[in-house]
């Protein structure tokens, strides 16, 4: 029953750490480049680095990064 609590708890804490470093988020601009530009100043204003995850180009860009610290 101990190795059970064991587990679970390093679980929850192994979640909780992963989620506080990375965020998805996803903007939307005219052209890609402005788009990008968003995420950018996003990632800037937050201390933080992003990986672009996604892009579509439909009646204007869509982008999806994570943000990661």
């Amino acid at each position: 029953m101990k190795t059970i609590k064991t587990f679970v708890a390093v679980a929850a804490l192994s979640l909780i750490s992963f989620g506080s470093f990375a965020q998805s988020i996803t903007v939307s601009a005219p052209t890609l480049d402005d788009a990008e530009a968003k995420i950018s100043a996003q990632a800037l204003q937050s201390g933080a680095s992003y990986k672009i995850t996604g892009a579509r180009v439909d009646n204007g860009a869509y982008v999806s990064a994570e943000l990661t610290k």
